[in-house]
């Protein structure tokens, strides 16, 4: 038989196909079902017939066995289109996935088409590092305490400090009452040397003999 003109058949798409099948095993257990209503029904038949009537039983037999190489059949069958649909299915799922991860590809690869060249990217990290730097030194020159130009050396601080509570401690000396202070004994000017005592004596009797 030639193929030459005739029209060439579209390939069906997965889910058809799995359509298809679907139908199939739908009629083929319709059949598999009346199959063994039937087998039922020649087994009632010649167990009814029995020895009384042993060519009914036997004919009922036959048909039964005839029945049961259909039915084998028919359930070789749906094991295999079970197969087949199992892998279309299979088949169709692995499509799908494809299909969406060469979409998600696609939009991947429109991202880094904005983005642009890599060495820009590394030029804008470097751009922001270095915005992010001078943040932080504007940020930490803003919290530093300022002295609006004026330097103030602590040393002399300290000194003008201690001159003040020396002065303190001086002015409550001064501001001491006269009660405060306890009596304690006169002390002479000057003690009297042995030359003194004796010009002294010499006066005395000086001053004896005169008189």
């Amino acid at each position: 038989m030639s193929w030459f003109g005739k029209k060439k058949e579209a390939t069906p798409s997965t889910a058809d196909a799995i359509s298809k099948l679907q139908e199939t095993e739908t009629m083929l257990q319709k059949k598999s079902d009346f199959l063994e209503a039937k087998i039922t029904q020649e087994m009632k038949t010649a167990k009814t017939a029995g020895m009384k009537n042993k060519r009914v039983a036997l004919n009922a037999l036959k048909r039964k066995r005839r029945y049961e190489e259909q039915l084998n059949k028919i359930d070789g069958t749906l094991c295999t289109i079970e197969f087949q649909r199992e892998a279309l299915e299979n088949a169709n799922t692995n499509t799908e996935v494809l299909k969406n991860m060469g979409y998600a590809a696609k939009a991947l690869e429109g991202a880094h088409k904005q983005i642009g060249d890599i060495d820009k990217v590394h030029d804008l990290m470097d751009d922001i590092a270095e915005q992010q730097e001078l943040a932080n030194e504007i940020s930490s020159a803003i919290s530093s305490p300022m002295g609006f130009g004026m330097e103030v050396d602590e040393d002399e601080l300290l000194a003008e400090l201690e001159g003040m509570e020396q002065e303190d401690m001086d002015r409550q000396l001064l501001d001491i009452p006269d009660s405060a202070v306890p009596n304690l004994p006169s002390v002479p000017d000057a003690v009297p040397t042995a030359a003194q005592e004796e010009e002294d004596e010499d006066m005395a009797a000086l001053a004896a003999w005169a008189t």
